[in-house]
């Protein structure tokens, strides 16, 4: 415990934030492929479908992302009369739109808007939903970063790579000067496919705090080329809107992992810090409270009684107002403080 202490000033404490970025990719082979889908866990609820980065009942498995669909309930496709797990899917996409949406004045869940005004634009009815878990988005998925790859056409059986067609990079163009503030969860931007950012490329959205990318089912339309209206099968491709209403969410989950290529996109780590210039001057520090600093009632590093006194930090202790301590800092090496020299020490406490 020190019995001297020197109180920080204002002009001592200094409060950071940064922001730390990591590179995530995600290739298309994990999703489906590398592990013949041993990586893969259907749940028994059927609500949505998990991805791992190793097979799932391994101890070394990694959680990474989860995929699902749902519709809006006065979606075209709702009426559709193949429509299985009808409530599910509804209830898939009213629970994903108002966590990530929010409500109207009258107390109604949003829809999923294709440009972000909420109040005008065309509505996003029937979605998927690629969940990423927080082991890869960390603090949010860094503005502009995020490019999805995937395969639009092509009716080739699942797990083949032959008979894809069409990939296409889904991107949130200029995401880090145009994302929208206006939903519950935080910051969100448009997904266009191409290289600009108009209305008519728009394909969906991506939450960056919330980690969720939210596509239009149209992306999978019929009129794709490669693309049938056959009922949609856990082996075959088919157009976006039998694909939502007469395959299970399952089935629709691993049509959608099929057309993965690649994702990738930059993490965030925000990192909070409080930085303490801890300063001794000249007059101060100069003797150790050690017990064993003394012997015989003298200094031990002095030989000479007129030779200037010298002490060495090791440690800075930072206390509360009250004297009890909180945080110890240590040097990596003894530093030497005599009243010839002044030092500044510079702590910093992360969180």
């Amino acid at each position: 415990m020190a019995t001297t202490f020197k109180t920080l000033l204002p002009a001592d404490v200094v409060e950071t934030r940064n922001r730390l970025h990591e590179a995530i990719p995600v290739t298309g082979t994990i999703a489906s492929g590398t592990y013949s889908d041993s990586n893969i866990k259907n749940h028994a609820h059927g609500m949505f479908q998990s991805v791992y980065d190793y097979p799932y009942l391994s101890s070394s498995a990694n959680h990474i992302f989860d995929l699902t669909a749902g519709y809006a309930t006065d979606s075209a496709v709702a009426s559709s009369a193949t429509t299985n797990q009808l409530a599910t899917k509804n209830n898939l996409y009213n629970q994903m739109a108002q966590v990530l949406v929010g409500h109207d004045a009258d107390g109604n869940i949003r829809k999923f808007d294709e440009d972000g005004n909420l109040t005008s634009g065309d509505k996003l009815e029937e979605t998927y939903f690629i969940n990423f878990a927080r082991l890869l988005t960390k603090d949010e998925i860094k503005k502009g970063s995020f490019n999805l790859q995937m395969y639009l056409s092509g009716n080739s059986p699942v797990g083949s790579a032959t008979a894809r067609l069409n990939l296409t990079s889904i991107q949130d163009l200029n995401g880090a000067t145009t994302y929208k503030v206006n939903s519950p969860a935080g910051e969100y931007g448009v997904l266009y496919t191409g290289s600009v950012a108009t209305g008519s490329a728009a394909v969906g959205l991506v939450y960056y705090q919330a980690g969720v990318a939210v596509l239009t089912a149209s992306i999978f339309d019929a009129g794709v080329a490669g693309n049938t209206q056959a009922a949609m099968l856990a082996s075959t491709y088919t157009g976006s809107a039998e694909l939502l209403a007469s395959g299970t969410v399952e089935n629709v989950a691993d049509a959608l992992r099929h057309r993965l290529h690649n994702v990738s996109f930059n993490n965030t780590t925000e990192l909070n810090s409080t930085v303490y210039f801890c300063r001794a001057n000249a007059n101060e520090f100069n003797y150790s409270s050690n017990p064993t600093y003394l012997t015989g009632s003298k200094l031990r590093v002095k030989n000479v009684a007129g030779d200037e006194p010298v002490s060495y930090i090791t440690t800075v202790g930072l206390y509360s107002a009250d004297n009890e301590l909180l945080a110890v800092g240590k040097v990596s090496e003894p530093i030497k403080k005599t009243p010839s020299n002044s030092l500044t020490l510079r702590v910093r406490t992360d969180w």
